[in-house]
């Protein structure tokens, strides 16, 4: 038996032996018809913009997936911060805005509210594309368009264009909202409430960033150098993003079509009661937020402080501050349960509402406190009711999100409008008292339904009360009810991770 026959499979070497058989006529014309054993076809190459190669180093490799680290945790968290600050660049700038384009402050206040729009249009039409489509090119595509609609904004003269062009940027900054059910896809259980609370912390520290330095800016240059310095960090942002995200398969999620998707959100906003609670306590909650932060401008602009816009614009360095605790939050909130986490933080909230109430308008140590205290405790609230609801359907982690976004939404206007009409009718008190009564209402809500109920459990205590997260053995970590809930949490996860197999990845691999 020669060489060939040797190394070729048995049913190659079947035919070879039928073959050297017959007589050298017969086994030319007979051989020749039967069927050659071809090399299975290479798996195409994923592709960015339908037509650019991911990079090789990028691509995903089924049986050497690449790791969630710390950098691509902060590379997440950065991309977060200057996506997101898209939407609040405008906000110190609007009396240079009405004076450039010659319109009514009343006008030229449509801008952020258009953003704002935009912004809610991602959440609920792009963001849950995340379950369906690879998540790379999406988030690229997104990331570019931003970039070029920047430029837009940054050199055009009519404001028709202006109002349009911002918002079609509030569209595509719904990138964060992808970048956050990605790192609980990627992260391990164990940590997944740290990666989710970096992502978040970018989040946050892009909204004070921008209102911080545009200030600045604005202060010193005209109101076009804002916009040069955001179409240069949204360049320098998608550089990033394309040299180093790497390309994660799609779920599997193969029978859900787009209609589907935005069909189960509607389903999962009224029938999974540990949804509704996040969604319940994330609307109130970042109401009262937004009221701090939006009349803290008035509180400081008057008796007794009379500080400069600049003088009130530095106060967002010290919710910098709160935000950089970011990883703290996470550790304690891997360490508990969700549920012990969130009404932790919320009673932090309580109590520094409190402090603003008795002493925001007396003392400006009151103040700087205040800032430090709703950022740290806001960030772990929404950590722990995060990672608490993305345990409840691992394969739909962007849509989860975008409910509990469009909640967090929703309370915003409320705060802003609310709050704003509360201060200037009766002063900066009755607004603090506001938010104390929201945020006495968030905890209602969470001590309705206790930690370990069952899913579609509405409300009570059932499975006791205990806080620390239970881990079984052979479990790396916990999820957000008792030990039998926290390990089909972890088990749903690896399952996830397992999955993000694509089928010609499948295929290439099928004998």
């Amino acid at each position: 038996m020669d060489d060939a026959k040797l190394h070729a499979p048995a049913a190659a070497q079947d035919t070879l032996s039928v073959c050297s058989a017959l007589p050298a006529g017969d086994a030319l014309s007979v051989c020749s018809t039967l069927p050659v054993h071809a090399a299975p076809a290479p798996a195409p190459v994923p592709k960015d913009f339908l037509c650019i190669p991911v990079p090789r180093r990028l691509r995903h490799r089924a049986d050497a997936p690449a790791a969630f680290s710390l950098w691509l945790n902060i590379l997440f968290a950065v991309a977060t911060t200057f996506i997101v600050a898209n939407i609040y660049w405008c906000q110190p700038i609007l009396i240079e805005l009405a004076e450039a384009f010659d319109v009514s402050y009343e006008r030229v206040s449509n801008v952020p509210t258009l953003m704002q729009a935009g912004y809610a249009a991602g959440l609920l039409l792009i963001a849950p594309l995340g379950d369906l489509v690879r998540r790379r090119p999406l988030i690229l595509a997104l990331s570019l368009a931003g970039t070029a609609l920047t430029f837009g904004v940054a050199f055009t003269s009519s404001f028709a264009a202006f109002q349009a062009l911002s918002f079609l940027i509030g569209v595509c900054t719904c990138v964060p909202q992808i970048l956050v059910p990605l790192a609980a896809d990627l992260a391990p259980p164990a940590r997944r409430a740290r990666a989710i609370s970096i992502v978040l912390a970018g989040l946050l520290l892009g909204i004070l960033l921008a209102r911080v330095l545009a200030g600045l800016v604005a202060q010193f240059a005209p109101w076009r150098v804002v916009y040069y310095l955001a179409l240069g960090l949204q360049a320098a942002v998608f550089v990033l993003l394309y040299a180093l995200l790497p390309d994660f398969p799609a779920l599997a999620n193969k029978d859900v079509t787009y209609a589907g998707v935005l069909l189960s959100m509607a389903r999962f906003a009224v029938t999974e009661p540990l949804l509704v609670q996040a969604s319940l306590v994330c609307f109130a909650s970042m109401a009262c937020f937004t009221n701090f932060w939006v009349t803290l401008t008035f509180l400081l602009g008057g008796a007794p402080y009379f500080y400069s816009t600049l003088v009130i614009g530095l106060f967002g360095l010290v919710g910098i501050f709160g935000v950089l605790a970011a990883p703290l939050v996470g550790r304690l909130v891997d360490g508990v349960l969700p549920w012990a986490a969130a009404v932790l933080a919320t009673l932090g909230l309580l109590v520094f509402q409190g402090v603003q109430t008795g002493a925001g308008g007396v003392h400006i140590a009151a103040v700087i406190v205040v800032c430090f205290g709703i950022d740290v405790f806001r960030q772990m609230q929404q950590v722990a009711l995060t990672s608490a609801v993305f345990a409840l359907e691992p394969r739909a982690r962007s849509r989860l999100n975008a409910v509990i976004l469009i909640a967090v939404f929703a309370g915003q206007i409320m705060g802003t409008a609310v709050g704003t009409q509360v201060f200037v009718r009766f002063g900066w008190r009755p607004a603090a008292a506001l938010s104390v009564a929201w945020s006495g209402f968030t905890l209602l809500v969470m001590l309705a339904r206790g930690p370990h109920c069952a899913r579609y459990t509405w409300v009570g205590y059932e499975g006791g009360c205990r806080l620390r997260r239970a881990v079984p053995a052979g479990v790396p970590g916990g999820g957000s009810g008792g030990p039998a809930r926290d390990a089909e949490a972890d088990e749903a996860t690896v399952g996830v991770q397992s999955s993000l197999v694509d089928e010609k990845e499948k295929e290439k691999g099928a004998p």
